[in-house]
């Protein structure tokens, strides 16, 4: 897998969220060569505190599969994955996770803990780490300098 090709999709997406004022992480789910699932964060905007990139993307992709088990397919996202999404992940049976930076303040895939590779799990992901990270943080830290000049 191509996975530049598949992160610039997740920084669509994200660069997407910046500009309706979400914070920009973006995701795309990729089975078979092709995606299946988009998503960005829209919290704000849906006041839906579980409108994370990564779950809006798995859910796009389970309706087009006709399942919830989304068996072979990766996860691509600009930022490492929450405790909540790490769970969703797990539970959708997604292969593979691939994030481009750390978010060392929420991230459950390495950061804060490792949810996503637990062995008391059943199921466990391959996880590949710093994908165009430095793209990925300038979009986050881009974002979060224009907040605080305001």
């Amino acid at each position: 897998m191509d996975d530049a090709k598949w992160m610039r999709e997740a920084l669509a997406e994200a660069r997407q969220a910046a500009s309706l004022g979400e914070v920009p992480v973006g995701a795309v789910v990729v089975c078979a060569e092709r995606i299946v699932g988009r998503g960005h964060n829209r919290r704000e905007i849906d006041g839906d505190p579980v409108g994370h990139a990564e779950i809006v993307a798995i859910r796009q992709a389970a309706e087009a599969a006709g399942n919830w088990r989304l068996t072979g397919c990766s996860l691509y996202v600009t930022l490492e994955p929450c405790a909540m999404c790490a769970g969703a992940l797990v539970n959708s049976r997604v292969e593979r996770l691939v994030f481009g930076t750390r978010d060392p303040k929420a991230g459950y895939c390495g950061s804060l803990g490792n949810l996503v590779q637990d062995s008391r799990l059943n199921h466990r992901l391959e996880v590949t780490e710093g994908v165009l990270s430095e793209e990925c943080s300038e979009v986050i830290q881009r974002f979060f300098s224009r907040l605080r000049r305001g």
